[in-house]
């Protein structure tokens, strides 16, 4: 006896559902029309209130002072967060070394600057010269070769890179690590079995794999360190809300200054998340790409 499944016209009409659709969900809907309602309601609140002083944020809004502040703000970014990479890539890859040495010095750095705020290495970078008034290079227990003051090295602009960077390292150094240790430990074993090196593997194999990991919590990293170059303004760095700060104290319009700063930082971190986003799907489709011929290998 031959069994076969019914067609179309044979199957009972219960059992048709070329003509099925996904109902109607009105309560998500009634609930979005009450946010946007809310949402809306709070906007024009906001546009009619004079107390924000509209005007003056126009006018501030591209202002020369406010303009070089956000140009600084976005220097310091990019130079703090690719120096705390290159130097998180290395604290990381010596907590997985065979070294005692030096897993142990990274194990220290990190834990020195994860364990203590930024905005209190900000402030002891910039008085560094409260404790050693000058910085030589010496022989240990021995005489200075060369010596430089501190005030003359240490300069606000120097502190802050200092103090984002090392902090940025820290963290920077246990996403790498974390990214690392994701990647199948075969691929080193089958990388040793072609002869490669250890380094050579590192940077061929295990890094590309690992970015897939890696990549996600460092753009959430670099809208943070958008964020953290806000408090270097107080060690007198002219970065963007320094210049909020001189313009309202010689104004004394506080909030639409503030606000002037708000504006820019949520433009610049919404912009870096489009950009983080595409990242994301770039390597999500990486994902596919390297799973898709195994599923289908197994069906």
């Amino acid at each position: 006896m031959t069994l076969h499944s019914p067609s179309r016209a044979e199957a009972p009409a219960w059992q048709d559902v070329s003509a099925a659709h996904q109902p109607v969900q009105y309560g998500r809907i009634a609930a979005w029309a009450v946010v946007l309602l809310f949402l809306a309601n709070f906007l024009w609140i906001c546009a009619i209130n004079a107390n924000f002083r509209w005007p003056v944020i126009r006018e501030f809004f591209f202002h020369p002072d406010i303009m070089r502040g956000l140009g600084f703000s976005l220097i310091l970014t990019v130079v703090g967060m690719v120096l705390g990479t290159v130097l998180g890539l290395l604290l990381a890859v010596a907590r997985l070394s065979n070294d005692g040495l030096a897993k142990s010095a990274a194990g220290a750095f990190i834990w020195f600057f994860r364990g203590t705020p930024l905005l209190v290495q900000l402030i002891f970078w910039f008085n560094l010269s409260t404790l050693f008034p000058h910085i030589s290079l010496a022989i240990p227990f021995g005489p200075a070769l060369i010596s430089w003051e501190t005030n003359a090295l240490i300069t606000p602009m120097t502190a802050a890179i200092l103090g984002l960077a090392l902090n940025e390292a820290a963290y920077m150094a246990e996403i790498i690590r974390g990214g690392l240790l994701s990647v199948d430990r075969g691929q080193n074993e089958t990388a040793s079995a072609f002869g490669m090196t250890r380094g050579r593997a590192l940077w061929r194999i295990i890094i590309p794999q690992a970015m897939r990991s890696i990549v996600p919590p460092t753009g959430n990293e670099l809208i943070s360190m958008v964020k953290a170059t806000s408090l270097v303004s107080v060690i007198a760095m002219s970065d963007l809300l320094y210049a909020a700060q001189s313009i309202y104290n010689r104004t004394f319009e506080v909030v639409p200054l503030l606000l002037v700063a708000v504006f820019w930082y949520l433009i610049i971190t919404t912009v870096l998340n489009i950009g983080q986003g595409f990242i994301e799907r770039y390597y999500a489709k990486s994902d596919r790409r390297l799973t898709t011929p195994q599923t289908e290998a197994d069906l």
